[in-house]
């Protein structure tokens, strides 16, 4: 059979053992390293380009269609892992991170819609569909489990120490702005883009799986470290599969906005907490 030409639906049923599941198992290793091994052991971080370069590699040693959808992602991963995404809020390093977060959005919806004629990257919006009773409950779930949740990580650990200590308003604003843009982000690269080109060709849970383990990785540079997975790898899963069930990119982001809400206000009380008294048992 021509594998370029290979039915869809044959391609999306690639099992565990396939070519297409070691170049990505691969990819998703290289992500580790470079983002996860590599901000704990930065001397380590530069051997993350090895697994990056074989995975594509093997990609294109077993089909065409896949290993372009691959090589998408894998060019995205290594113009992230050329800047650092740790806690920075500096104007400087929010607009280094702006550029080369949208170009990582912008770049696979050009290349994929305009040059292999695919629309698998969409966005949906789902209009005209109010949400339901399940959905406005899971926010309010959401909201309580954040609450109870993140505060007892962030301060019990010392994670939040990962952050900077912000001294002045202007610090505080630009956290907040922070972490909504990167919120907002994470669902446009990870799901709609790094899920979605994966859901092609592999099951939603071995899609999934791929995409949370690149997704982990990168949050733990970003500064959710020590038990940090135990609490990003649920929320990632549960994110596709939101994502999936209810094809509405706005309530997927809102429920991601909320707890990065919570997210900030905890970074702020553990700096302040006697000027935002809002959590209790920490």
């Amino acid at each position: 059979m021509d594998t370029e030409r290979a039915d869809p639906i044959d391609t999306a049923r690639r099992g565990l053992l396939s070519g297409e599941a070691a170049a990505t198992a691969v990819m998703a290793l290289a992500a580790v390293v470079l983002f996860g091994l590599g901000t704990t052991f930065p001397q380590v971080r530069a051997f993350g380009y090895l697994p990056l370069a074989a995975g594509v590699i093997v990609a294109w040693s077993t089909n065409r269609r896949f290993a372009r959808d691959h090589s998408v992602i894998t060019g995205c991963l290594a113009l992230i892992s050329a800047i650092s995404v740790e806690a920075d809020i500096s104007w400087e390093n929010i607009a280094r991170m702006g550029v080369v977060l949208s170009a990582v959005v912008i770049g696979p919806w050009l290349i994929t819609r305009y040059v292999f004629d695919d629309r698998t990257i969409q966005f949906p919006l789902r209009r005209g569909q109010p949400w339901s009773r399940l959905e406005w409950g899971w926010l309010l779930f959401v909201v309580v489990v954040a609450w109870a949740v993140l505060p007892q990580y962030f301060m019990r650990t010392g994670v939040y120490l990962n952050w900077p200590p912000l001294e002045t308003w202007s610090e505080i604003i630009r956290l907040f702005f922070g972490v909504n843009a990167v919120g907002i982000w994470d669902e446009l690269f990870f799901i709609c883009t790094v899920f979605a080109l994966l859901r092609k060709h592999f099951s939603f849970w071995t899609a999934n799986v791929f995409t949370t383990i690149i997704f982990v990785s990168f949050l733990w540079e970003l500064g959710y470290r020590s038990i940090g997975p135990l609490l990003t790898i649920p929320f990632a899963l549960v994110q596709a599969f939101i994502f999936t069930r209810t094809k509405s990119l706005p309530y997927t982001v809102t429920v991601h906005l909320l707890f990065d809400a919570l997210v900030f206000l905890t970074i702020v009380h553990a700096h302040h907490p006697e000027a935002l008294p809002i959590f209790i048992g920490v």
